[in-house]
């Protein structure tokens, strides 16, 4: 029986959502998600285009939980 590839939850991830109207070029926000993928680390995760021409596009990006690799606790006296 064949599996499914895994997949991580999406709690692992930030995601943002917004709204861009019809009057932003193609070219202006593909600028604009490159700056936030260069800066921010942000990557596209879904983009809806709507029949007026709107779009809403969610970004996101992966959060790392940082785990302590020392055990306190027998040095706290």
């Amino acid at each position: 029986m064949p599996t499914k590839p895994r997949q991580r939850p999406e709690s692992d991830y930030d995601v943002r959502q917004f709204s861009v109207s019809r009057d932003v070029s193609r070219n202006a926000l593909r600028q604009l998600l490159t700056e936030e993928a260069e800066r921010g680390g942000w990557e596209l995760h879904r983009l809806r285009r709507y029949r007026d021409g709107s779009r809403d596009v969610w970004v996101r990006r992966r959060i790392i939980r940082v785990r302590p690799t020392l055990d306190l606790d027998g040095y706290l006296a």
